[in-house]
Order: structure tokens, then sequence, then C-alpha cells
């Protein structure tokens, strides 16, 4: 039944308590709980974590065709992308879901609140991969598709499941997965993959390493208490920052090997050069002072880092 703003209006005693719409007031408590349940399966997909991905692909995607590619297949492989990210992303939440019940960092996942069970969230990460693959395929091509595919399941299985609770190594092996998206977008623009992207995939994962690190250093008592041995948990603050440095080493020459072979311009060398010295410096300073503190730095430059790099080579092609 629908109810007029007139009928609302009606006249009542001075004082009285007003008059709320038995309709309006019956819709707020649906629409709140579906805002609720949509927000949790997003939230399922980790959004942040997938818009850090997709950071790399369109910059691959404009170095493969030498200039800005289709809009349909720019915005075709990003949602391919990002839907095959977020699945392998609620997939680790349903494998995970013991540990981040006991880790403060991840103790608000919509698994472990109740928001979302697991049986729906395996579901929906099944059906996410599945969409995915048919998109990429049917838009792009079965190369990038597969690729995409190949990753999440990687990420899923190997480094969920096989490694997280067992290796140091974990991230390192894992970090495989996340360098995908690189060879996804170039993939999608060529149909193929050569040097130039097999060498950003190798700057993403040797990046990935120190990114990674240098969080888990803040967060280290979380992962002691969850019995996860990341590197902070069972290395000694020194050995992690010796690795965080030279990982950080690894990246940078990846940047210039990406450099001479994608043939770049001022405008990258510029960019990868000086980024490059921050994350060094940073990473020496890690060393030196050997501080929670330093280590967030060396994270979230990180984060500016990778997005410096790959926007910096999109630009110098666009220029050229």
């Amino acid at each position: 039944m629908v109810v007029s703003n007139a009928a609302a209006l009606e006249v009542r005693p001075t004082g009285a308590a007003p008059v709320v719409p038995v309709a309006a007031s019956a819709e707020v408590e649906p629409r709140s709980r579906t805002a609720a349940r949509v927000g949790a399966y997003l939230a399922l997909t980790k959004p942040r974590i997938v818009e850090l991905l997709l950071v790399t692909t369109v910059p691959t995607m404009v170095v493969a065709a030498g200039g800005w590619p289709s809009l349909e297949l720019v915005l075709a492989t990003l949602l391919g992308g990002a839907l095959s990210a977020g699945g392998a992303n609620a997939a680790n939440m349903y494998l995970e879901r013991d540990i981040d019940a006991v880790m403060n960092r991840t103790s608000r996942r919509p698994i472990v609140t109740g928001a979302v069970t697991p049986r729906n969230a395996l579901v929906f990460a099944i059906a996410l991969e599945v969409v995915a693959f048919v998109s990429l395929w049917l838009v792009d091509n079965l190369l990038s598709a597969a690729l995409a595919l190949a990753a999440a399941l990687f990420y899923v299985f190997v480094y969920t499941a096989l490694l997280k609770r067992r290796s140091p190594q974990n991230i390192v092996i894992g970090g495989a997965a996340g360098a995908v998206p690189a060879l996804v977008g170039w993939a999608a623009v060529t149909g193929s993959l050569g040097w130039a992207p097999v060498l950003l995939f190798a700057l993403v994962f040797v990046w990935t390493p120190p990114h990674f690190w240098a969080l888990a250093i803040r967060y280290r008592d979380d992962y002691a208490r969850a019995g996860v041995p990341m590197m902070p948990v069972v290395r000694s603050f020194a050995r992690t920052s010796v690795e965080i440095m030279a990982y950080s080493v690894a990246t940078v020459a990846c940047s210039a090997a990406f450099g001479a072979v994608a043939h770049m311009g001022w405008a990258y060398w510029a960019t990868a050069a000086l980024s490059g010295a921050v994350l060094l410096g940073l990473s020496a300073q890690l060393c030196a002072t050997r501080t929670p503190a330093v280590a967030m730095r060396v994270f979230h430059w990180s984060i500016t880092y990778l997005s410096l790099v790959f926007v910096a080579m999109a630009v110098d092609v666009l220029l050229r």
C-alpha cells in the first residue's frame, strides 16, 4: 500500500510524536539489510587488493598496444580480472576462516562475523571465477582467460591451502598469483606473450615479499597467535630486514630490465629511478633501525612505488 505525502501530514496535537508512515518505516529495515549483505559479499573480494592488481593491468595493455587500446577491451579485461581476483580472495577467506577468527586484523571479515556463511562464500567464489573465465574468453581471448584462472587456482590451492600454514616462503612463491595480471593485460591485447610482459611479471613477483613482509612485521603477533609462519614470525627482525632489502634491490633491477627490453623513454626511466631510490632508501633504513614504524613506511611506499612505475610506463608510451 502506498501512502501519499498528504496523508502522512495529518493534523495532530501540539507536542505529539510525529506520525511515521507505516510503508516508509517498513521499507527501511529490508533496504539496510540488503545493503549490509551486498557490502559483506563485496568485502569477500578484498576490493583494495583487487584495485592494486588492476593498477598493473591497464598500463601493461597500453605498452602492449603501443597506445591506448579500445575502451571495450580495457573494460572487459578489467572486469574479468576483478572478478577472477575477487573470486580467489573469497575462496581465500573461506579456507582461512579459522585463522581470520584468531587475528585481530581479520576478525571482522564477513565469514568470521557470520555476515556470510562459509558455504555461500564458496559458491560465490566459484561463480565469480566461472563468470570471469567466460567473459575474458569471449571478449578477450582464451590465453588471457586461462592465465587469470591459473592465477586464481595458484593463489587458492598453492599459496592458501598448501604454503600459507607451512612455509615462511609462502608469500614468495604465492606472490606469483599477484604478478599474473600483467600477463593477462598483455595477452588481452596481443594474444601472446614475450620478454617484456615476463619482466613485468618478475617485477611484481619480487616486489611482493618486501611489500607483504613489511606489513607482517607490524602484525607479527597476530600471525604468531594464528600459527602462520610468516618470515617476521620465524626469523629475526634483522634477517627479515635483510630479505626485504634484497628483494627491493631485485625489484628495482627488474624495473630497469623492463625499461631496456621495452625501450622505455625518459618519463619511465626518471620515475623508475626516483621511486626506486626511495624504496631502496627506506629498505636500508629498516635494516639500520629495525622498527615497525619504518617497516610501515616501506609498506606504504611499496604501494606508491608500484603504482608510479606502472603509470609511468603508460604515460611514457602515450607521450611518444
